[in-house]
């Protein structure tokens, strides 16, 4: 009676145990969405501001042309070549504020310090982003998550190479 009382609570223990490691990793993949979702808000502003300034008085045609074409492929990019076109941005961006006139309007001046506000943003939400994707990758890799398959159907989460590059 004793050893059917403790196999029965050992085992209670354990399919708790494993429901609260389910809930756990759920909670860490449902970080890594709400980061990423934070992330593609904060570029998909970049990229109307660059839109913005690519109309703006302050760029150049040749320069307002660039930036308007890496803009659009930014907001449009499918998410195998969003690395690319994120990089792209960033260095249009570059571009034209090393080309910058003396003379700033106001309405651009104040489109630079968004830009500029958004630039932080973005670095931050990278970093919180690639925290959660390297949090959920080292409990994916624990034996008993990956032995009884606690992530389910779930996709492994990654990060971008613009994630690593200095916006």
């Amino acid at each position: 009676m004793k050893t059917s009382f403790l196999v029965i609570t050992l085992t209670l223990l354990f399919l708790w145990y494993l429901s609260f490691s389910a809930t756990r990793l759920d909670r860490l993949h449902h970080r890594v969405e709400t980061s990423w979702a934070n992330l593609d808000g904060l570029l998909q502003r970049r990229a109307a501001v660059a839109l913005e300034l690519a109309h703006s008085e302050m760029a150049d045609p040749a320069s307002s042309l660039l930036l308007t074409a890496a803009a659009y492929q930014a907001r449009e990019a499918q998410i195998s070549v969003r690395s690319q076109a994120e990089s792209g941005l960033s260095g249009a961006l570059g571009l034209l504020q090393n080309d910058l006139v003396d003379e700033i309007h106001p309405a651009e001046a104040a489109l630079l310090k968004e830009l500029s506000e958004l630039t932080e943003k973005i670095r931050v939400a990278i970093s919180f982003h690639v925290d959660a994707v390297t949090r959920t990758r080292l409990v994916r890799q624990k034996l008993i998550f990956r032995v009884f398959r606690l992530a389910g159907r779930a996709p492994l989460p990654v990060t971008y190479e613009f994630e690593d590059d200095v916006l």
